[in-house]
């Protein structure tokens, strides 16, 4: 397990949160069992407050310095995400489609987004259903994966 530089606590789960400097560069989901950290400074408390905008306002849109790390083509796929307006999800095959590549390709590229939520790779489904999440294809991932889909139909 990675060394977190907090553990916050989310409606479906906990958040484990890295920066580098200033710049958030990882969320994971974590299980529910997991341990909120105590400390917090300035950097974790944006991080929490924006958060909670986020779980009282799907639609909500961070204000916070993060940066993903993937090659050339994950950011690309990643930068696309950031368009999908909450509530309204997209298909793999769409996202393919407009970025001149394959479903699978934007799948992978979607497992490997290093930022969920921020980045929403969850807005992007299966041709025939939920699709993945985080590399699963069942289990508490897709369950995260549900529960964020449903929230953010508050947002239509």
């Amino acid at each position: 397990m990675p060394i977190y530089d907090a553990i916050l606590d989310a409606p479906p789960c906990r958040l484990g949160a890295i920066f580098t400097g200033e710049a958030l560069t990882r969320l994971d989901f974590l299980p529910v069992e997991t341990p909120v950290s105590g400390h917090a400074d300035n950097r974790i408390r944006h991080l929490a407050d924006e958060l909670d905008a986020y779980w009282r306002n799907p639609a909500h849109e961070f204000d916070l310095l993060y940066v993903p790390a993937g090659t050339p083509f994950q950011l690309r796929v990643w930068h696309t995400l950031m368009a999908i307006p909450a509530g309204q999800p997209t298909t793999y095959g769409a996202l393919a489609k407009q970025l001149g590549t394959a479903a699978r390709t934007v799948g992978q590229a979607c497992g490997a987004n290093p930022l969920p939520i921020l980045i929403p790779c969850h807005r992007v489904l299966a041709a025939n259903g939920l699709g993945g999440f985080m590399h699963s294809s069942s289990g508490a991932p897709l369950d995260v994966k549900t529960w964020l889909l449903a929230h953010e139909r508050r947002a239509d």
